[in-house]
């Protein structure tokens, strides 16, 4: 069983918080540029299964994921997404059957709780953890970075999903 999802990753760097002593100026330096989409799955064992691109994630590239997977397969598999209409797209829905043949079974969350997708987990570990400030000197460099961080996932960088209650 695979959890699935998509997020991106951007020039303009992750800072989830902060603080600062009162006299102290801090300052973030952001720029606006290029960004890097990432559709992943994510099993309990971390299997992780991926395709970056710096074109936006869409029905289409769900229906090329999904099939691409279909083929690949050697015994049943089911993959769970949230509802995002790119998942629920209506090229999505109608070859739900067809990937059902495959042995590929998709399974949608109810609306609102994305606190049952792991795949959220892995994302906040991604940007809060595994990628350095310094990976956002630019754009290639930080492609390089994900693209090295999702490469290891399971090899090298692992999720402990038995902490979280999902």
């Amino acid at each position: 069983m695979y959890y699935g999802d998509e997020t991106n990753v951007s020039e303009e760097g992750f800072v989830p918080y902060g603080w600062q002593f009162d006299d102290e100026d801090v300052c973030i330096e952001v720029q606006k540029g290029r960004s890097i989409n990432l559709f992943g799955l994510i099993s309990r064992s971390n299997d992780f299964l991926y395709k970056l691109s710096e074109k936006n994630i869409n029905s289409n590239f769900i229906v090329e994921f999904f099939d691409d997977l279909s083929f690949k397969i050697e015994k049943k598999t089911v993959v769970v997404l949230d509802n995002a209409s790119i998942h629920k797209a209506g090229k999505v829905m109608k070859l739900l059957k067809c990937w059902q043949k495959r042995g590929l079974f998709i399974f949608f969350l109810p609306p609102y709780s994305p606190q049952l997708n792991i795949a959220e987990r892995l994302w906040k570990e991604i940007k809060e953890g595994w990628i350095r400030p310094s990976d956002y000197l630019d754009a290639d460099n930080l492609f390089y970075a994900l693209d090295r961080i999702c490469a290891n996932i399971g090899k090298r960088l692992f999720m402990n999903f038995s902490e979280f209650n999902i």
